[in-house]
Parts: C-alpha cells; sequence; structure tokens
C-alpha cells in the first residue's frame, strides 16, 4: 500500500491538531489517534469498519466534537451521519433508520451524501430500542448492513462512534481520582448497561474526562476569540482581555451540561457589551474587560 508523505505527514500530526482545537482531553485524542492512524494507514480487519468507537463520559466534554473533527481532518466536511438514539428507542421506528418500501431510511440517505466514506454517529446508544442494537451489531461484525429496501450498504471505509452517559454521574463524584481510576469504574458501569457484544466487537472504548477550571477558561477564551472574529466581519474591533474568561466560565459552565452552554453565554456576554457601547453612542471598537459587578463584560473604547 503506497501512501503519499504529504498524507504520512498529516497522519503523524493529527494528534497535535485535534489537541488544538479540543481542550482537556489529551489522554483521549492520544487513544483515538492511534486508531485512526491505523484505520488511514491499511491496518485494520479485513471486512469490519476501519475502526469503531465506543466514547463514554458526561455531557459536554467533546466526545461528539472529536467525532466532528477527526472526520473532517481526515475525510472533509459533511462526512458524518449522526443519528440521535433517543429517536429510535421504539421497536417501529426501525424503519425510520433503515428504510421502508417508500422511503430509503436515514442511514442510506447518509451513506449516500458521504460518497463512501464518512463516520456513523450513534448518540447515547444507551437509549437505542435492542432492534437497533441488534443492526448495530451486524455492522459492526460484517461492515454491512441491509436496508428495508434490500440494499447493502459496505462500511468497510467508514468509522463508526457510539457516545455514552453512561458513567457521568461517577465521573463527577470522582473528581479528585486519578484518571485511571474514574476510567475503570466507569468502564464498570458500560460493562454493566450495554450488551457484552457491543464491547467484543468495539475498537476501543474511551472514557473522557472531566474538563477542569483550566480547561474550562481554555475554552471560554476560544469561544470568545471567536466571537470577536465574527464581529470583525461586522466592522468592530473588539479585542478582549484574559481576564474575560472568567466570567464566561461562571455564566456559561454547567455541572450537568459541561461546556455546551458556554458557547450561547460568550456570544450573549459580548454582544450585550458591544450593544450597550453602540447605544452610547460609541463606534463599537476598544477592549472587552470585566464589568465591576462580576456578572458581565465591559467594552472600553478607550483600550481600543
Amino acid at each position: 500500500m503506497s501512501i503519499a508523505a504529504e498524507h504520512l505527514e498529516k497522519l503523524r500530526t493529527l494528534p497535535d491538531r485535534l489537541k488544538a482545537v479540543l481542550t482537556g482531553q489529551d489522554v483521549a485524542i492520544d487513544l483515538v489517534a492511534e486508531r485512526l492512524q491505523h484505520g488511514e494507514l491499511g491496518l485494520t480487519v479485513p471486512g469490519r469498519p476501519k475502526a469503531s468507537f465506543l466514547f463514554l463520559g458526561p455531557t459536554g466534554v467533546g466526545k461528539t466534537e472529536l467525532t466532528l473533527r477527526f472526520t473532517e481532518d481526515l475525510l472533509g466536511p459533511d462526512r458524518v451521519v449522526r443519528l440521535d438514539m433517543s429517536e429510535y428507542q421504539t421497536a417501529d421506528r426501525l424503519g425510520l433508520l433503515l428504510g421502508t418500501a417508500d422511503e430509503p431510511g436515514r442511514i442510506a440517505e447518509g451513506f449516500d451524501a458521504c460518497a463512501g466514506s464518512g463516520t456513523l454517529l450513534f448518540d447515547e446508544i444507551e437509549k437505542a430500542h435492542p432492534r437497533v442494537l441488534d443492526v448495530l451489531l451486524q455492522l459492526l461484525d460484517a461492515a454491512r448492513l441491509t436496508t428495508g429496501r434490500n440494499r447493502v450498504l459496505d462500511f468497510s471505509a467508514w468509522y463508526v462512534v457510539l457516545t455514552s452517559n453512561i458513567g457521568a454521574q461517577r465521573i463527577m463524584t470522582l473528581r479528585k481520582s486519578k484518571y485511571e481510576t474514574m476510567e475503570r469504574l466507569v468502564r464498570q458501569d458500560a460493562q454493566r448497561e450495554l450488551r457484552p457484544e457491543i464491547f467484543a466487537r468495539i475498537t476501543l472504548t474511551v472514557v473522557f474526562n472531566r474538563l477542569d477550571y483550566e480547561a474550562q477558561c481554555a475554552i471560554a477564551a476560544g469561544l470568545v476569540e471567536k466571537e470577536c472574529r465574527t464581529l470583525a466581519g461586522l466592522g468592530y474591533r473588539v479585542s478582549p482581555e484574559p481576564s474575560v474568561q472568567g466570567i464566561v466560565v461562571s455564566r456559561g459552565y454547567h455541572e450537568r451540561l459541561g461546556a455546551r452552554p458556554m458557547r450561547d453565554a460568550a456570544e450573549l456576554l459580548v454582544r450585550n457589551a458591544l450593544a450597550r457601547e453602540l447605544l452610547r453612542g460609541g463606534d463599537g471598537s476598544g477592549r472587552l474587560l470585566p464589568h465591576s459587578d462580576g456578572m458581565k463584560l465591559h467594552l472600553n473604547p478607550a483600550a481600543s
């Protein structure tokens, strides 16, 4: 198998690129990147997907984000077929997934849209109906899936990711424990709740860590910078002080939802500060600082 030098370099640097866009999950990224490198180098089990992953951890720590990022990096944009298992909790929903005589089905539609390769993402797999799990086992075992129209789809050039919040509460209670201890106990929780056949077929199970305060601040900084770039496109020069991170974290980080609400908080805090300055007659440029009340941000035009 001949691989271009440019692609080899891209694979070598894959972990660094993923760590640059996903904060606080270096252990998970290193584990996943190894298997992705195997998949792209052709070091896979014949007749199975390139790799299959079970991502465990609380909401908002990066399980879905890592899936989206590695797929775009390796395969290109819009190559993730995302299936929310909360929509497939009853047997009668199987037709929506696999298709019927009248409809192609969600999986077949995604397969065709990705034109040969992609990532099939089963979000919150613990909510899936047992018959959906039967379909998943067929896919993991033979990289093939038969649709409701008796069409056989070949997923041997695909990655498969399952995500689950199993063990999330345990992770919260073990926040001061070593990663190895937390990982072992969360794996045990998952093995009790999920069918053993899944673990027998999955390439790699990865436990995502709870985001510590340092990671939360790094995520907040990135979100604020992104919002300022968006506003720059509208003609407003807004430069954030590093100290605004703490305000965004305090307003946006949620114990149960993780960093997910922080995106909305960053947008609201930055735009509220800009709006107040515009309403005072300013030009919308300046230095973004924490407000004296400790609850919002302030745009200081004198510091622009």
